[in-house]
Formats: structure tokens, C-alpha cells, sequence
């Protein structure tokens, strides 16, 4: 794949990423805690900062780290093997997304995350009351939705695998910057002063739309990969 088409694979699997709702979910209880705590404004912002630089570090090492692992078993050309495997995952977690992201939960719907990690991030929240701690907030939010998010970011680090060395650094930044997107979306938000039960409300109409989104995307860019890498290969190799 030439840089173009690989940076394009990066950028969807980051928005893949970016539409998760886990980290979104923990940040408005962080700042809803915090202004029913009747923080001040700028405390509220410097809290809600932290958690999301924390999400954005945590990426960024997250598909570091994968992509490093990858560099010492397979070097700058993976095998087609893997390839296929990162391809079905993305299918698999896409269908798994349709169909088990949200559960019933009482009369209202959760996240599909074990409940021991749900209440320990709920308390952490509730509990936060400093910038450091809301960065190590945010840390933690990735780590639990670890399970879907790891398919985008190993496809990610084959794709950038092969690139220059420069434009793997390209590829890691934009990744890990579009990929907290929508939780810098919530804390501009929240420090210009919209209400938090107006976002939580856009979220709770379209969390559905996200969830087909987020699943549909996973399998188009498994297929999409399969066909620009795999089937590519092997009709060049014949």
C-alpha cells in the first residue's frame, strides 16, 4: 500500500476508535461529580483536560506498544498470516459491537464492560479531585475498553509498519489525536458552559447510530483491507 492509502486506514481506524463510548461515558461522570461537588469552572476544565490527556497518552503508547511487538516478530513486512488475522478481528469485534456493546442494565442500557471495572471507574470518578488523578483516570478508561479498541490499533501497526520511519510518527500522532477527538468535543464544551444533560442527551439518541456505526466501519475496513493487502499480494505474487 502506498503512504496515502495507509495513512487514509490509520485515520478511519482512529475514528473507529474515537466513536467507543467508554472514555466519553467516564469523563461526563467525572465533570458531573465535579459540578455537583460545586467545583469551581476552571477546575471542572483543568479536571476534565487532565482525563483527556491521560486518554490521549495511553493511546499513543497503547499503538506504541503494539507496534514495537510487531517490529521484533515480523520486522517491516508482516506475513500474510497476520494480515488475515487482523482483518478477521476487525470483522469479528465489528459483530460483536452489533450485537453486545450495549446491555440491559435495569430499565436503562450500559456498556458491555466487566461490572467490578464499571464501579471501580464510577468510584474513581467520584473520588477524583485533582489533575493528576484524572490524568490517571484517563490512562485507565483506554485499558478497560482495551477489547474493541485493540482490533483498530492492530490493524493501525501493520499498516504503519510499513512506512518510513518519519511517517510512522506521522501515523501515531494522528491516530492518538483523532481518536480523543470526541472527548476534546466534550471538553470545549463543557468550559464554554453548555449544560452536561444536553450532551448527555445527544448521546443517549444517538448511541445506536454509533454503536452500527462503529460496527459497520470495523467490517468495511476489515474487507477493505483484505481486498488492498491480502488479494493484492497475491495476485502480484501469481
Amino acid at each position: 500500500m502506498d503512504i496515502p492509502s495507509s495513512l487514509a486506514i490509520v485515520t478511519l481506524a482512529a475514528l473507529i476508535h474515537a466513536s467507543f463510548q467508554l472514555s466519553v461515558s467516564v469523563l461526563t461522570l467525572l465533570s458531573g461529580h465535579a459540578i455537583g461537588a460545586k467545583q469551581s469552572s476552571a477546575k471542572v476544565t483543568r479536571l476534565t483536560f487532565g482525563f483527556v490527556v491521560g486518554a490521549g497518552v495511553m493511546t499513543l503508547l497503547g499503538l506504541s506498544f503494539i507496534s514495537l511487538v510487531f517490529l521484533h516478530l515480523f520486522g517491516t513486512n508482516a506475513p500474510a498470516l497476520a494480515w488475515a488475522i487482523a482483518c478477521g478481528l476487525l470483522i469479528g469485534v465489528g459483530l460483536a459491537v452489533w450485537f453486545f456493546y450495549y446491555r440491559r442494565d435495569g430499565a436503562g442500557t450500559s456498556l458491555w464492560i466487566p461490572r467490578a471495572m464499571a464501579r471501580h471507574l464510577s468510584e474513581r470518578s467520584k473520588a477524583t479531585v485533582h489533575s493528576a488523578e484524572a490524568f490517571s483516570l484517563g490512562l485507565t478508561s483506554v485499558i478497560s475498553e482495551l477489547l474493541f479498541i485493540a482490533a483498530p490499533m492492530i490493524i493501525s501497526a501493520l499498516v504503519l509498519l510499513q512506512l518510513p520511519g518519519a511517517w510512522q510518527l506521522l501515523g501515531i500522532a494522528i491516530y492518538a489525536i483523532v481518536s480523543i477527538l470526541p472527548l476534546f468535543g466534550v471538553w470545549v464544551l463543557i468550559g464554554s458552559g453548555h449544560k452536561l444533560s444536553d450532551i448527555q442527551k445527544w448521546r443517549e439518541s444517538n448511541k445506536r447510530f454509533l454503536q452500527f456505526s462503529a460496527g459497520g466501519a470495523l467490517a468495511i475496513l476489515g474487507f477493505f483491507v483484505y481486498v488492498c493487502k491480502i488479494l493484492t499480494d497475491v495476485t502480484g505474487a501469481a
